[in-house]
């Protein structure tokens, strides 16, 4: 398919724009769990926080979003699996599901679904759209992931918010911004060629 007929046809994610193939999607797949892997080095700890800033919940959502609802769940589920089997790539490189963090994983699993989805239907086009889909993402993310953490680390409700949620609300914005800058400008540099 050229890039033009990808780029005029209703519901492409840019993934689309690559040559379609298995071998395509696969590389993908596992080429976006990497990418995720990869951003969850970087971990900033939070004082006071058993969950630190990481960069792997901006790469969940960008690769949710870059290839899609189906793709982008694989490779989250593909990135999720690989860490619970004992692959160090969870934030600072741990692994296993034992972790107070875990479900912010599994958020981030129906968050790059989600946001897959929206782009499939244009999301990823305009600045104003992609900001909303990532807060879309980010409350998917935190929806799982804080009542998670309550659990995992016996806190209440109020305190899973207090340590997991409010210390990321500003870094969560700019991640946004970041998107809002990057996904709607690939487009238009795909649409020029």
């Amino acid at each position: 398919m050229s890039t033009a007929t990808a780029t005029a046809r209703p519901g492409a994610v840019l993934a689309d724009l690559l040559p379609a193939s298995r071998v395509r999607d696969a590389v993908l797949v596992v080429g976006g769990a990497v990418l995720t892997g990869l951003a969850a080095q970087v971990a900033v700890p939070v004082p006071g926080s058993p969950v630190p800033v990481t960069g792997q919940t901006f790469a969940a959502l960008l690769v949710g979003t870059a290839l899609g609802a189906r793709r982008g769940f694989l490779s989250l589920a593909l990135y999720a699996l690989a860490g619970v089997a004992g692959m160090p790539w969870f934030a600072g490189g741990t692994s296993g599901a034992a972790s107070v963090s875990f479900g912010y994983i599994l958020g981030m699993l129906l968050a790059s679904a989600a946001v897959g989805a929206l782009a499939r239907r244009g999301a990823d086009r305009s600045p104003l759209r992609m900001a909303g889909t990532m807060l879309l993402g980010e409350a998917i993310i935190y929806a799982v992931g804080v009542p998670y953490l309550a659990v995992a680390a016996h806190l209440s409700l109020s305190q899973a918010v207090a340590l997991g949620l409010t210390p990321f609300l500003i870094g969560d914005a700019l991640k946004a911004a970041l998107a809002m800058g990057a996904l709607p400008t690939a487009w238009k540099f795909a649409n020029k060629r």
